[in-house]
């Protein structure tokens, strides 16, 4: 007889995870990189909107590649080449929504939970963003 853990195992893509997590690694240095690259008027306040959101992030995203190491071993994770974003809130946007689309893969809710905080700090990003100029 199967366990429960055994038998999410075989319904997920840990490939296709890897990937996921990559992405949200790939995107959370995508932050720091524009971080660095803040200048002019509200920098300062952009600047420090950005350090809070890399440091939510980076606690979010240990929690749930460890959540589902626990759940299906380890998973081949790589990271996509990460270039400096162009238009900072159009960024987060777009990645918020491709969270919300790659939260089909997690079958826990507490992973789903974890996906949300991590939706949530990018949302708490582009209020800050937005009401700083």
């Amino acid at each position: 007889m199967a366990t429960a853990t055994e038998t999410k195992k075989s319904t997920v893509d840990t490939n296709q995870m890897g990937d996921f997590f990559g992405r949200l690694y790939s995107f959370n240095a995508s932050l720091k990189l524009y971080h660095w690259h803040v200048t002019g008027t509200g920098s300062y306040a952009e600047h420090i909107a950005l350090d809070q959101a890399i440091e939510s992030i980076t606690d979010t995203l240990d929690r749930i590649v460890e959540t589902s190491y626990s759940l299906y071993g380890d998973i081949n994770i790589t990271v996509p080449e990460t270039p400096v974003p162009q238009n900072i809130e159009e960024h987060c946007q777009k990645f918020y929504d491709y969270i919300q689309q790659s939260k089909e893969m997690f079958k826990e809710d507490f992973s789903e939970s974890i996906l949300d905080d991590f939706q949530e700090a990018i949302q708490q990003l582009l209020f800050r963003l937005r009401r700083l100029r």
